[in-house]
């Protein structure tokens, strides 16, 4: 059986010091052992819309890009540093779809794993239910393929690449048909 890899197995050197002797400190973070720095490995912040139109309609997203290139998505990404979570959710899917939020709110978060240069990114993810201004033209940008409205009964969440995203948008078409 082979043994599991630490989580920061890609980080050999301390990033304080520079030293080789970083080692594993418990399951979630290393420790320098030449001047005693400690690092943990949270997980990073991010954020899913499911943007509904008047008819109730849900906004899916083609991956343009690994992992899971080519599933269905929902508009979003990784939160930035001094950035609130409905900030990012706003800048994401102007970003990737061109669309400007107008509305949103919090609806549960899911922990998922990333794979991103080799390691393993553990995020929390947070989804928000959203409108955007009826104006706006719909235009994949960015890390996009493609995206469009799609009625609620043609979704299968069995589509979406993305564990946490799957299990969202599945959690979600259980939530009351009427939720906009």
């Amino acid at each position: 059986m082979r043994a599991e890899k630490h989580l920061l197995h890609l980080f050999r050197f301390c990033p304080r010091c520079g030293s080789g002797a970083f080692a594993e400190n418990d399951s979630q973070s290393k420790r320098c052992e030449s001047c005693g720095f400690v690092y943990y490995f949270n997980p990073k912040g991010a954020v899913a819309g499911i943007v509904t139109d008047d008819n109730g309609r849900i906004l899916v997203c083609r991956r343009a890009k690994e992992p899971a290139k080519g599933s269905l998505d929902l508009p979003g990404g990784f939160m930035n540093p001094a950035e609130t979570a409905e900030e990012a959710l706003v800048r994401e899917i102007r970003e990737e779809t061109g669309l400007t939020v107008t509305e949103s709110q919090y609806l549960f978060s899911l922990p998922n794993v990333y794979p991103y240069s080799g390691l393993d990114v553990h995020t929390i993810d947070l989804f928000f239910v959203c409108r955007v201004a009826p104006d706006g033209n719909l235009n994949p940008q960015d890390d996009v393929a493609e995206c469009r409205f799609m009625p609620r009964d043609e979704i299968s969440p069995d589509d979406f690449g993305l564990s946490s995203v799957r299990t969202g948008i599945e959690r979600f078409l259980k939530m009351s048909p009427n939720h906009r």
